[in-house]
């Protein structure tokens, strides 16, 4: 079976999601009018505004945490250990060119989630790409199909990879049985989940970015430490990206080619963009300034502090250990556990098996928003099936806390290029009404006012009573 699954997930990755990852990436970058460059000197300002409270939905921030919740796991750990293991340092290169894309596909997505989002039986606002793809492409069972893609994924597999990396550092660290480390992951899930939508979004608005300021700092601290490699670990980086290490004996394609494969798989693995799941966090909120583009803008900001300063601080804790010796029987977490011995002593494995507790509790929490957002889009919202998906994301952290680690992987590279491929091509047919909320937004900027989505201008567009009604006009 584990073969098998690498096979698909090759043939997936390598023809497939690579090139519709960087065509859809390209082509928003250029329909936005390079929208994640323009406005990168503004994310601190967009940050400020995030916080300002509206009725009818979450706060910008509190939407932003909550995604950045389900973003930040085991991925920035054990999957940026997979990519330099793979792909070598040239990886890095390609996960930061990679991030760089996904900014503009997540501008798209959570632009258009916000667009077509609509309220729930309480008021509260509820969206994400089966809306967009019923309500902006007219084709419900699109959506019911993603809706499905993502119930299988985020529901089920990603919390067996979330407990797997929890599990095998718990073990490494300090010798806990995994059975027992999976019994507590579940019931402090079960414990914040039972809050609901608004009760997890305010407990994430505190706990992600304490626990990511902590981990950016540990990185900085082991850097500054052996600031003397930083120079040649920077240029590994870049030389190995484009083969120049390899070239002379004649390897340079090969090397690119996997840095290239591992460095995009891994890095859309961690920052999410393109999958389809940050949409159902943005939707949530009433976003402010009360315009589409305002929550787009400020998701982008969670791809940039996944990619280039999370998932780097990883990478370089993994490639500042490069010259020590590594067992090969260690994989996955345990490599990481590794590699900050290395760098710190003993101490350095408990490190990153806390840290890697922190960020797998926060992403499971995050999955099940996700997927009981989707039970309400296919009218599944009842006390019985909550309380099911709440009965299986339980079972499947602690079944993840025991399987194998190579099966958990390949089935996840799967259902997440199933879930990407039907997500981006939904934002790619709606190209146009990006450019549409991306143009309205830029032009109101420019003009010195305060954006406002105006509904009345476009009238064309199938929007959800009672979204964008209640906005002031202008």
């Amino acid at each position: 079976m584990p073969d098998f699954l690498r096979f698909m997930s090759d043939i997936i990755w390598d023809s497939v999601m690579i090139y519709l990852l960087a065509g859809a990436g390209i082509w928003f970058t250029w329909r936005t009018g390079f929208i994640q460059l323009r406005y990168l000197r503004h994310f601190g300002k967009s940050l400020k505004n995030s916080v300002t409270p509206q009725p009818g939905g979450l706060t910008s921030f509190q939407a932003l945490c909550t995604s950045l919740a389900a973003r930040v796991g085991s991925g920035n750990l054990v999957g940026i250990s997979l990519a330099i293991t793979a792909g070598g340092p040239g990886a890095v290169f390609w996960m930061w060119i990679s991030g760089l894309m996904g900014m503009a596909i997540c501008f798209a997505e959570c632009s258009l989630s916000q667009l077509y989002k609509e309220r729930d039986a309480h008021g509260q606002f509820r969206g994400g790409p089966a809306w967009y793809m019923a309500h902006g492409l007219g084709m419900r069972w699109m959506g019911v199909l993603f809706s499905l893609f993502l119930l299988l994924s985020y529901g089920l597999v990603f919390n067996t990879i979330q407990a797997n990396s929890v599990a095998h550092a718990m073990s490494y660290a300090f010798s806990a049985p995994a059975l027992m480390t999976g019994i507590v992951l579940a019931a402090l899930v079960f414990l914040t989940i039972i809050r609901g939508l608004r009760g997890v979004a305010r407990l994430m608005q505190w706990l992600v970015p304490l626990m990511v300021v902590l981990w950016v700092l540990t990185s900085l601290l082991i850097s500054a430490w052996h600031i003397t490699a930083l120079p040649g670990t920077v240029a590994a980086i870049v030389k190995s990206a484009f083969g120049w290490q390899e070239a002379a004996s004649g390897a340079a394609g090969y090397t690119l080619s996997q840095a290239l494969t591992n460095g995009f798989q891994r890095g859309m693995f961690s920052n999410e963009a393109g999958l389809g799941s940050t949409p159902n966090a943005a939707a949530a909120a009433a976003s402010w300034p009360p315009h589409p583009a305002a929550q787009g803008i400020v998701q982008m900001i969670g791809v940039f502090s996944d990619t280039f300063i999370i998932s780097t601080c990883s990478a370089l804790i993994v490639l500042l250990a490069g010259h020590h010796p590594v067992d090969a029987s260690l994989e996955g977490i345990q490599r990481v556990q590794h590699a900050m011995v290395m760098l710190i002593g003993e101490a350095g494995a408990g490190v990153v098996a806390v840290a890697v507790a922190l960020f797998a509790f926060t992403s499971i929490v995050g999955n099940y928003i996700y997927a009981e957002n989707n039970l309400i889009f296919l009218r599944f919202d009842t006390r019985f099936t909550r309380w099911m998906l709440r009965i299986v994301t339980l079972l499947m952290i602690i079944a993840g806390s025991l399987i194998g680690f190579p099966v958990v992987w390949q089935l996840a590279n799967i259902t997440v290029a199933l879930m990407a491929m039907t997500n981006l091509t939904a934002i790619l047919l709606l190209s146009p009404v990006v450019q549409l909320i991306a143009s309205d937004y830029l032009r109101q900027r420019k003009l010195g006012v305060r954006p406002v989505f105006d509904p009345r201008r476009y009238p064309d567009l199938q929007l959800m009573p009672g979204a964008w009604d209640d906005v002031p006009k202008l």
